[in-house]
């Protein structure tokens, strides 16, 4: 399972849900019974209408609809199922974030990765089985988004960073040899295990995996991060320079991971907070993210690997349709935070193909038609891959947890 994470909220009204209407209102206030009582962190509720900055078109068989900042996902669109009527119940970042990935909206639940890793346990024993990575301009929501939470540490998402080293404390230092390194281990592994034995610390054993793992990653991580045994062809598809961090090679390290046994990987993309130039920004990430994107899907499916592998694409929320300026903060042209409404699209792994699920009203303001709620889509992700979402639970402290709390149905509709 692979999950890319645009952290900062795309806007959906630029590149999957076309309101024509808004372009027609553009300059005056929405209808103050559209908007009721909803209250903004920037803006005011008779704020004016922004249009959309970009035009749409249908593309593939399925005719699904796609803003002009993605004619790389365009060429794959028959391959997506995108859901434009998610709704979520947080309207701030890091709240809103830590819900989509742990269910809750504040640190201390095991991540969605963690979860899969619980119920179907590792399938290689060379790499960790639950990879995180990170572009963009930072990670607001920070480890929390990939931590095992009340769950045995051993469950939590292992960081890989970019640049020459992305694996912190697997390197061997200079004029450490090997015989010191061996003799390392074995003195480490013997106190490890000892006071194991004493004090019963799951976390020792965390540890003593950890070290077990941290020696088979010098071999395996090497050969896994050098994406120069990559072909030409490779690499111009997702548009990488194996040698510079970026999305791009992200998404293929992932490929790269699937093809190894890695259970789930989640790439972070932070930058899409368009507060102000909704255009600017939107352009400039799709520029950094379209491309590797859809390439990730057809790499996949010519490998013949896509069937197994669920791709899931989007934000912890959706944008307003009405504008954000701000002279004070130097901001103008933008969008604020808006949880009603927003759209993410996912791929392979069991869910239909060309499909567009949902609808919002000619505001792109509330949902009028099959809304899916975070915690839908949620244990719709689970039961795709073979759990029963209200079965899958930890026990801890007297009750039974699980990653869509008391809450969540499977979308059927959304699968195959």
């Amino acid at each position: 399972m692979a999950s890319t994470a645009s952290c900062g909220a795309p806007s959906q009204l630029e590149l999957f849900d076309p309101k024509p209407k808004l372009a027609e209102l553009e300059g005056k206030p929405l209808p103050p019974s559209i908007i009721g009582d909803q209250r903004y962190a920037f803006i005011q509720p008779d704020a004016a209408v922004l249009g959309p900055r970009f035009s749409f078109a249908q593309h593939g068989e399925s005719g699904a609809t796609l803003g002009a900042p993605l004619p790389y996902l365009a060429k794959v669109v028959d391959k997506l199922c995108i859901v434009r009527s998610m709704h979520t119940d947080q309207f701030n970042h890091v709240p809103a974030q830590l819900f989509f990935n742990t269910g809750f909206f504040q640190p201390g639940r095991p991540s969605i990765g963690s979860w899969v890793l619980y119920g179907l346990g590792a399938e290689t024993e060379d790499l960790p089985a639950f990879v995180v990575m990170s572009t963009g301009s930072g990670l607001s929501g920070g480890s929390a988004l990939w931590s095992s939470g009340f769950m045995p540490s051993h469950f939590t998402g292992v960081r890989f960073r970019d640049g020459k080293d992305p694996i912190l404390n697997v390197s061997t230092p200079e004029g450490f040899g090997a015989e010191l390194q061996r003799d390392t281990w074995s003195l480490l592994d013997r106190l490890n295990r000892e006071r194991a034995s004493v004090v019963g610390d799951p976390e020792i054993e965390t540890r003593i995996a950890a070290c077990e793992m941290a020696a088979r990653l010098q071999v395996s991580a090497p050969e896994l991060m050098d994406l120069h045994s990559e072909g030409a062809a490779t690499l111009d598809m997702y548009g990488c320079d194996p040698d510079k961090p970026s999305f791009a090679r992200a998404c293929l390290l992932a490929r790269r991971m699937v093809e190894r046994g890695v259970r789930y990987i989640n790439i972070f993309h932070e930058g899409w907070d368009a507060h102000t130039d909704v255009e600017g920004n939107t352009r400039n990430n799709c520029r950094k993210t379209d491309q590797a994107s859809a390439a990730l899907i057809a790499d996949l499916e010519q490998r013949g690997l896509l069937d197994e592998t669920l791709v899931i694409w989007g934000g912890e929320f959706g944008r307003t349709p009405m504008v954000e300026t701000n002279p004070a903060l130097g901001r103008k042209l933008g969008r604020d935070h808006h949880p009603q409404a927003f759209t993410m699209w996912l791929a392979g792994g069991g869910f239909r193909t060309g499909h567009t699920h949902g609808e919002t009203d000619e505001f792109g303001f509330h949902i009028v038609e099959d809304p899916v709620h975070v915690h839908d889509l949620q244990a719709t992700i689970l039961h795709a891959l073979g759990f029963d979402h209200e079965r899958l639970t930890f026990h801890l402290g007297g009750r039974d947890f699980r990653l869509t709390d008391v809450h969540g149905h499977v979308v059927h509709e959304l699968l195959a």
